[in-house]
């Protein structure tokens, strides 16, 4: 446990992690409170979310932590591709404002302020996740490598995102609705124009996110994150 700890901070992650982790934790701790306050359990769909966000930043930081003692180049796919099938249910979250309404039993302004929360979240963690996984493969395989894969991440979270939101497909449907799946992603990318919304949306939360993590990415650098 010390050794992890030291390599958190050595990576500059130590407080990154603490941050996040009371922060979702303040968010989870709001969902309860609503439960409390109003018998509902309305927005308890939220902390399974959040917990599926969560699941990518812990894979990319035992990446981060411990790419160097990964030699097998298929090892490395393995471990990226799996990373990047859950990646998407972090920037997810953000289409969880769909469901926010006006309800009686709870003020509109503390459900807003709620789904911000994981929202947030979600955002934070899956961005921190790409970085993380951004910068071990900069490190291996160079600079523009690591962006590449980094926006190319994005692209397919976007997608992933439509993928979720309106055609009700999740990460494990990998496994066990393969064929659905498969027949369904390749219809849009042989035919894009009759699916505008598949294309549109890909579109939009591809650039929201990409200027968004370039951002991000901008800031870390000022600390020196890339350092070995």
């Amino acid at each position: 446990m010390t050794s992890f700890i030291s390599s958190l901070r050595e990576n500059n992650r130590l407080s990154v992690t603490i941050i996040l982790a009371l922060s979702c934790l303040l968010s989870v701790t709001l969902e309860i409170f609503r439960v409390y306050y109003s018998g509902s359990f309305t927005y308890l769909f939220l902390i399974w979310n959040l917990f599926l966000a969560i699941i990518p930043y812990v894979i990319s930081t035992f990446f981060l932590l411990y790419y160097k003692k990964i030699r097998s180049l298929w090892l490395t796919a393995i471990v990226l591709f799996s990373w990047l099938l859950i990646f998407p249910n972090a920037p997810y979250i953000v289409t969880d404002f769909f469901h926010l309404e006006p309800r009686a039993s709870v003020p509109y302004w503390f459900d807003l302020g709620l789904i911000l929360s994981f929202a947030w979240n979600g955002l934070m963690l899956g961005f921190v996740s790409l970085y993380d996984v951004q910068t071990a493969l900069s490190r291996r395989y160079g600079v523009i490598k690591g962006w590449v894969f980094s926006l190319l991440s994005l692209v397919l979270a976007s997608f992933g995102i439509y993928l979720g939101r309106y055609e009700r497909f999740n990460s494990w449907d990998i496994l066990t609705n393969p064929v659905d799946l498969f027949v369904d992603i390749t219809n849009r990318f042989i035919h894009p124009m009759q699916h505008p919304r598949t294309m549109l949306m890909t579109i939009l939360f591809s650039a929201v996110l990409i200027f968004a993590y370039v951002m991000l990415v901008n800031l870390f650098n000022r600390e020196g994150a890339y350092k070995r």
